[in-house]
């Protein structure tokens, strides 16, 4: 469901019906004549329509965690703000850049449209940048431009999956600027290479045994999930286009499973 093009439609539509009320039909109604309820209706909710779809067009914008993809990052059910100015104004429903602000860097928290259905949303890390070599090896260890990603090892996690529980590795990984939680499972391989779709620019990545490299493109991002093993991102699916940018992610506002993840900030 596109909820900002259903925020506009209702904005023209009630906007629409009062302005067309105060230029024609209020006029030809008698002084004490009472408005029709369509408008009275119109009226009222323009305003809020309004400053609702200014808000979550241009400032900020609320999404759920639907999976466990970022996890320990971010738990399924969270509910969180995504800052819509950090990187660049963009016209609302169309998502086209019109003002430059600051360019996302490594490691920052990305909701974008899925580059095979633009109609979902989707949150990922941010790993490549436009022209990084990413290269992911056999004993789950990032280089970036042949550079390994700092990664520390915490403890063992347990989380539950398809209601069995599932141990991994937690560790600390540094990806520029932002340190953050990362879970890898020993056993599972860096990129299971008969799932990788046919995706553009499928040319820039190359798959074996041993894992991957992609050359990013120019205007496109790489992203990968927190929770290495267990995240469909562009390992599998490729880049995501600038155009497909909607926001950074920068907090957690709730959560009715759990309520000590309300006012968490997001790394």
């Amino acid at each position: 469901m596109n909820f900002a093009l259903i925020l506009l439609i209702a904005l023209l539509l009630t906007g629409f019906i009062w302005l067309l009320d105060h230029f024609i039909f209020k006029k030809q109604r008698a002084a004490d004549a009472k408005e029709p309820l369509l408008t009275e209706y119109a009226k009222s909710f323009f305003p809020v329509i309004l400053i609702v779809f200014f808000l979550r067009s241009f400032l900020v914008e609320p999404f759920r965690i639907p999976s466990g993809s970022m996890i320990p990052s971010l738990m399924v059910g969270d509910f969180i703000l995504v800052n819509k100015y950090t990187w660049g104004i963009r016209l609302p429903v169309a998502n086209i850049k019109i003002m430059e602000v600051k360019q996302p860097q490594r490691g920052d928290v990305m909701v974008f449209r899925y580059p095979e259905n633009p109609s979902q949303d989707y949150i990922k890390r941010l790993v490549g940048l436009p022209g990084d070599k990413v290269e992911y090896t056999a004993d789950k260890r990032l280089l970036i431009n042949d550079q390994p990603v700092p990664l520390e090892l915490v403890r063992d996690y347990d989380y539950v999956k398809n209601l069995n529980t599932t141990t991994a590795k937690l560790y600390r990984e540094q990806l520029g600027a932002h340190q953050h939680a990362a879970l890898l499972i020993p056993d599972d391989p860096p990129v299971r290479a008969e799932q990788v779709h046919a995706f553009p620019h499928r040319a820039n990545c190359d798959y074996n045994n041993r894992g991957f490299v992609c050359k990013v493109p120019p205007g496109h991002y790489f992203m990968m999930g927190d929770n290495r093993d267990d995240s469909t991102d562009s390992r599998y699916w490729g880049f995501v286009p600038d155009e497909n940018i909607v926001g950074k992610a920068f907090f957690v506002w709730m959560n009715f499973s759990d309520f000590g993840r309300i006012g968490t900030s997001i790394e």
